[in-house]
């Protein structure tokens, strides 16, 4: 599906996973000492398009990674801008900003391949 649809798909993948860690950092918003994570969007996007990982072997008896382990290594602790007494990182007003904003990404990726879709659907059935 790659010609199809290109980075768009890994574009969804990335979006979705990053939507999930907004929301964990959004769900312990009041654990003492929950340290918030995100993760940079280009980076990761360019790492699943490459289909490489940051760790490489080079010699034969290096140990490989597990499967998927690169994709939480680039995953980012914040610093936040006004540290709380309990150790918390999340900063609420900040995290739903990010969520919103990368809702609003993923819901345009949506569009974008659903127009996509429409396109080869009318090729396919010459209009019909």
């Amino acid at each position: 599906m790659d010609p199809i649809f290109g980075i768009h798909e890994s574009a969804m993948l990335v979006r979705a996973r990053r939507m999930d860690l907004l929301a964990r950092n959004l769900a312990n918003a009041d654990t003492p000492g929950f340290k918030a994570r995100d993760m940079d969007f280009t980076q990761e996007l360019d790492r699943l398009a490459s289909g490489t990982s940051r760790l490489t072997t080079t010699h034969e008896r290096h140990l490989r990674s597990p499967r998927g382990a690169s994709a939480d290594d680039q995953l980012k602790y914040r610093v936040p801008h006004q540290p709380s007494q309990d150790g918390n990182t999340v900063e609420t007003d900040l995290e739903q900003a990010r969520f919103a904003e990368n809702a609003v990404a993923y819901q345009t990726t949506i569009l974008f391949l659903n127009g996509r879709i429409g396109t080869l659907r009318t090729a396919i059935t010459g209009g019909r």
